[in-house]
């Protein structure tokens, strides 16, 4: 009875807010409360994170700090005084602090809601400020990809963290609120979706020349007389065995004899086997050896789980990956990384108007996200770096997609080049559509996101549904402002024969695309899908210019740190 009449913590009480497996209140949990955290005055609370500006006032007699611990763009204003720590050690910047007090209304005047006036310092992990790599000055983001590991700690990186975490759960709630099953597509894979080559190989032949070499040196392989030599050990051991059985040897002398044969040959076949190792990647007719590889063939990093997944949609309907995805591109652009992650839906019974809706439905469900959930990092963003990013989410979630035509929007682009508009990129039917072209569309001609479809066969995949006029597929591309591309799907061809066709017209190899007819031989279906580009998405969010700025770890020609 006594246990059933204790009353529940009401929601603005420290314990309510505190962390489920940290012995602490998230600033998160305070300061972004409606009132700014005021109504928590007088709680006590235990916070954890790191300073990002200290200062001593009073003569040295308190200081003031302002905290963050990466939950929130916000961080708590700390006051403690000289005779509850040494200050010395607190206002470095870097230093990680843990701190118990109470909440306060600050005095009338200052932007503060609320603040912390600490009574016990739980925890200090301290700073050398003549070595932090991250002093209070404002730092350049190429500064910040030479210290990756530490990048975290800056406003601008725990903000697109966070608005990156915000987004993969919108990927995840928007597919399963309509049904598709998350498929783990492979990393490692055989089939080059893109049928450009340029991907990273995945191969232990050249670590295990490496060792061969190093083995070699320390124990060098026989000599070719040392090898005969064994060779007639084995024919004389043999002639023996022959002998006892011609003369009719008792069964154990026949037995001993077959014995030793047996070691004499195991010894020449494991001398042989030395003799014929070489140094160097193995090699048959001139080639490089892939039988003998890991996979007993050529593996790659993959470009996309696109045409795996498509095995689960031929089964189950509505199916999309998530997951990271690599091209060995030798570019420095700005636009450009060696590993991605990409969001690939993949939808039975769906054509290509099916395709374009749920990837409209999807970007505005993004942006929607974004304005719902992370308001206050997309604020940070507009301030410090693209005033427009708050209304362009805005604009696209409300706004319906304009749709034309591939051979639409070249006519357009040579009329605007009649009219003095001046393209980088000649304008012509066929070409693929350039960044500058892409962002003409969006953010001159229509002043919102497009959706180009129909394209030249020529400029796209082979696994694209070829149309009636033989000239064009059913792809279509999802077109931004700021960004350009978002987006690239298609309806997937289903015929047998056209999808085979199309392999060889290509100059493909079909062994390793056998599977993926398959599909079509057995129980073939109208398919479609598309990939987003999520760090584009990122990109288009939060009106940042460079793609490794966006990503945690980026990796691109010469870098790969950590």
């Amino acid at each position: 009875m006594a246990a059933a009449s204790i009353s529940s913590p009401s929601p603005t009480s420290s314990s309510a807010l505190k962390h489920a497996f940290s012995d602490r209140v998230p600033i998160r949990s305070i300061l972004c409360l409606p009132d700014g955290g005021a109504s928590l005055s007088g709680q006590r609370v235990r916070v954890g994170g790191w300073v990002k500006t200290g200062r001593k006032q009073g003569s040295g007699s308190f200081a003031f700090l302002e905290v963050s611990d990466g939950t929130c763009p916000a961080n708590l204003q700390v006051i403690v005084d000289a005779s509850v720590a040494d200050l010395g050690s607190l206002v470095q910047t870097g230093t990680c602090v843990q701190l118990e007090g109470t909440l306060k209304e600050p005095p009338e005047g200052t932007k503060q809601k609320i603040e912390l006036r600490v009574e016990e310092v739980l925890h200090v992990g301290p700073v050398d400020p003549a070595k932090y790599p991250l002093p209070k000055t404002k730092l350049t983001l190429e500064f910040l990809r030479d210290v990756v590991h530490l990048r975290p700690k800056t406003n601008t990186i725990s903000a697109i963290a966070r608005i990156r975490n915000a987004l993969a759960y919108a990927t995840h709630t928007f597919f399963q609120n309509h049904g598709f099953l998350y498929i783990h597509t492979p990393i490692i894979t055989t089939s080059d979706c893109e049928g450009a080559g340029e991907m990273f190989q995945v191969t232990t032949l050249i670590s295990e020349a490496d060792r061969l070499e190093k083995e070699l040196v320390k124990n060098p392989p026989p000599s070719e007389s040392e090898v005969e030599a064994a060779r007639l050990v084995v024919k004389e051991k043999g002639e023996a065995v022959a002998q006892l059985k011609a003369a009719k040897a008792s069964k154990t002398d026949i037995t001993e004899a077959v014995a030793v044969l047996s070691k004499a040959k195991e010894s020449f076949s494991k001398l042989e086997e030395r003799f014929k190792q070489k140094p160097g990647i193995p090699q048959k007719d001139g080639k490089i050896d892939y039988g003998v590889d890991f996979f007993a063939r050529q593996a790659f990093l993959t470009v996309s789980g696109q045409l795996q997944v498509e095995t689960f949609a031929c089964a189950v309907s509505s199916v999309y990956t998530f997951g990271p995805t690599f091209r060995a591109e030798n570019s420095h652009t700005s636009r450009h990384l060696a590993e991605f992650w990409m969001v690939e839906p993949e939808i039975a019974f769906a054509d290509l108007k099916d395709d374009m809706n749920c990837a409209e439905a999807y970007v505005k469900f993004l942006c929607k996200w974004l304005l719902d959930n992370c308001f206050d990092d997309m604020e940070f963003m507009a301030k410090n770096y693209d005033k427009g990013c708050v209304d362009r989410l805005r604009m696209v979630a409300s706004t319906p997609f304009e749709r034309v035509s591939y051979t639409e929007a070249v006519d357009i682009l040579i009329e605007a080049v009649k009219g003095g508009k001046q393209f980088e990129n000649k304008v012509e039917w066929g070409i693929d559509l350039a960044s500058e072209h892409e962002r003409f569309l969006t953010e001159v001609k229509y002043q919102k996101p497009v959706i180009v479809y129909n394209y030249p066969k020529g400029i796209k995949a082979f696994y694209m549904r070829l149309n009636d006029d033989n000239k064009t597929v059913a792809a279509m591309d999802v077109l931004v402002p700021k960004v350009g591309e978002l987006i690239g799907g298609s309806q997937r061809e289903e015929r047998y024969e056209n999808i085979r066709d199309r392999i060889l017209e290509m100059g493909l190899p079909t062994d390793p695309y056998e599977w993926y007819l398959d599909l079509r031989r057995y129980g073939t279906v109208k398919h479609s899908g598309f990939g987003l580009g999520f760090e584009r998405m990122i990109l288009f969010a939060t009106g940042m210019d460079n793609i490794r700025d966006v990503i945690p770890f980026p990796r691109y020609p010469g870098r790969a740190d950590l």
